[in-house]
């Protein structure tokens, strides 16, 4: 069974930073985007950070320059370091990947999701 476990989240006053783990496990032939998103109360899920293989990470606009996403291939792990969290940070925030599997001569591609960690950010 292939899944993904998060770590990370918590309680965290304003202008002080977390940083958010995810690891992949399983029967994994290869890992390819991997991302996070994060849901408030009454909000729509938004994307947050993205990073794919051998290209340049992405941010949502309101993490620009205070959150950084990294991912370590050789672990199936991505990260991302939270500085500067205001109130507006406040969400469940998720991780999702695009996880490759191998049966036999087939490779399957899954899109799957973290069971989500909470973010409370005091004022």
């Amino acid at each position: 069974q292939v899944q993904l476990v998060e770590s990370g989240g918590g309680l965290v006053q304003s202008g002080g930073s977390l940083r958010l783990s995810c690891t992949a496990s399983g029967n994994i032939f290869r890992v390819n985007d991997m991302n996070w998103y994060r849901q408030a109360p009454g909000k729509q899920r938004e994307l947050v950070a993205s990073t794919i293989r051998g290209a340049n990470p992405n941010y949502a606009d309101s993490v620009k320059g205070r959150f950084t996403i990294s991912r370590d291939n050789a672990k199936n792990s991505v990260y991302l370091q939270m500085n500067s969290l205001n109130p507006e940070d406040a969400a469940v925030y998720y991780c999702n990947a695009g996880v490759v599997v191998r049966r036999g001569d087939i490779l399957d591609e899954f899109d799957l999701w973290g069971q989500g960690t909470q973010v409370t950010v005091s004022s």
